[in-house]
C-alpha cells in the first residue's frame, strides 16, 4: 500500500533548479493525498512567476509517478499559504548555510 513517506522520499530527490535544496526540505510541499494507486500533491515555489514552474512541476509529478504503485500523480501549485524560508527544515538550512 502507498505511503505519505514514500512519496516524501520521492520528493527528496527533486530540487528546485536554482537551490541545491529539495522541495521537502525547502518546505515547499503543502499536502499529499492518496487515493488507491492516485497521488495529488499540493506544493508552491518560492516566488510566484517563478521561470521553473513548469519544471519543477514536471519533475515532481515524474518522480511520484515512477514509484511503481502510482497510475496518476496530480500537482497543484497553490500561493496560500505564502511560502518563507521560516518554512525550510533545519537539514535545509544547514545545506544553505542557515545555522
Amino acid at each position: 500500500m502507498l505511503s505519505k513517506d514514500q512519496i516524501y522520499e520521492a520528493l527528496r530527490k527533486v530540487y528546485d533548479p536554482e537551490i541545491p535544496v529539495n522541495l521537502v526540505d525547502l518546505g515547499l510541499v503543502y499536502d499529499i493525498q492518496i487515493q488507491g494507486t492516485k497521488v495529488s500533491v499540493k506544493m508552491t515555489l518560492t516566488a510566484v512567476g517563478c521561470p521553473m514552474h513548469t519544471v519543477i512541476t514536471g519533475n515532481v509529478k515524474s518522480a511520484i509517478e515512477a514509484l511503481g504503485e502510482v497510475t496518476e500523480a496530480k500537482v497543484d501549485i497553490v500561493w496560500e499559504p505564502r511560502w518563507t524560508p521560516e518554512l525550510i527544515s533545519p537539514e535545509g538550512r544547514q545545506t544553505l548555510g542557515m545555522e
